[in-house]
């Protein structure tokens, strides 16, 4: 079994979407063993998206995912691909480029506000997993 790092963002608290996004994960055959909903400090945003820190919009995605409760998982699944899984579940980046069927396909209206994060590899995983829930690290 392998884990990654998946995080509903506030757009998705506050439209009630998490639910339905726990729900698909389940339903797909993943396993969630950590949950927690909170309003992240800056810091930790901060280093969440340390790659993006040179980049223009770094302070307003900072802003955006403190601006309001997130909930960070733990998921689990049952080879290295998980992160990969999760990804295609919850749909390109780009709304406009979201699959229907995937979670952004489905809910997501703007790009800058696209409901979910997801690890992009077993590396990134593993980093933002110690970094929200420090104990399973």
């Amino acid at each position: 079994m392998t884990r990654t790092f998946i995080m509903c963002k506030p757009d998705a608290v506050e439209r009630g979407l998490v639910g339905e996004i726990v729900s698909r994960i389940e339903r797909k055959g993943l396993r969630i063993v950590a949950m927690d909903m909170r309003v992240p400090e800056v810091a930790l945003v901060e280093a969440h998206y340390e790659e993006h820190a040179d980049k223009p919009f770094f302070g307003e995605l900072v802003t955006f995912l403190t601006r309001g409760p997130v909930v960070a998982m733990v998921v689990e699944g049952p080879d290295d691909g998980t992160w990969h899984l999760m990804r295609t579940l919850i749909g390109k980046t780009k709304v406009e480029d979201a699959q229907p069927g995937s979670i952004r396909g489905d809910f997501a209206t703007t790009t800058n506000e696209n409901l979910v994060h997801g690890s992009d590899g077993t590396e990134s995983a593993a980093r933002e997993i110690g970094l929200w829930f420090p104990g399973l690290a």
